[in-house]
């Protein structure tokens, strides 16, 4: 992780982004979407992440999020991050999945020369962390976050779209616990 994308202090609210390698389009597939949404959901009960907004899209996650004390954003992304890495891929190799040669070549690929990788990358390095450091910056990546689905056409409005706690905001229970940003 370089200097610019670092986590300094877990207490703080940062904007995070993790995607997908090659930004294949996985999350178009509801199994693979709610691996990731009940994975999230762990980490909230389990690991100490404060979630205030969301958004799977089909290539990549956006979050604004912080941690309780003692935990840290990057010991739990890290630990979401590889366990969704491996359950996505066992998941694509079980279900009806028409492009499921091709991704899984992708990934094969994409992990290939690390070391560290067993058989598989599916996500890319870093989460990209961004301090939101005025109430006018955390205003601005939460409307990028919800506005993202309506961006690349898939709904009018963005509490329509389901995997987003844009609904949240509109004074509707969504799918994840989210702590609402006054």
């Amino acid at each position: 992780m370089g200097f610019k994308y670092r986590i300094e202090d877990h207490q703080e609210v940062y904007f995070l982004t993790s995607t997908v390698v090659d930004w294949i389009d996985v999350f178009t597939r509801k199994e693979l979407a709610e691996i990731v949404v009940d994975s999230l959901r762990y980490c909230q009960k389990e690991k100490g992440l404060l979630l205030y907004s969301w958004c799977l899209m089909p290539s990549h996650l956006h979050l604004i999020v912080s941690a309780t004390d003692g935990k840290s954003i990057s010991d739990i992304m890290r630990d979401f991050k590889k366990f969704t890495s491996k359950k996505i891929v066992q998941t694509i190799q079980t279900i009806n999945e028409s492009r499921k040669e091709w991704m899984l070549d992708k990934f094969e690929f994409a992990g290939r020369w690390n070391p560290k990788i067993e058989n598989y990358k599916f996500w890319q390095d870093g989460i990209h962390p961004i301090i939101l450091t005025s109430n006018h910056f955390i205003d601005q990546k939460l409307s990028y976050i919800h506005q993202n689905p309506v961006s690349a056409g898939m709904v009018f409005e963005p509490q329509h779209y389901v995997y987003s706690s844009a609904i949240d905001y509109s004074g509707v229970r969504g799918l994840l616990e989210v702590i609402l940003i006054e």
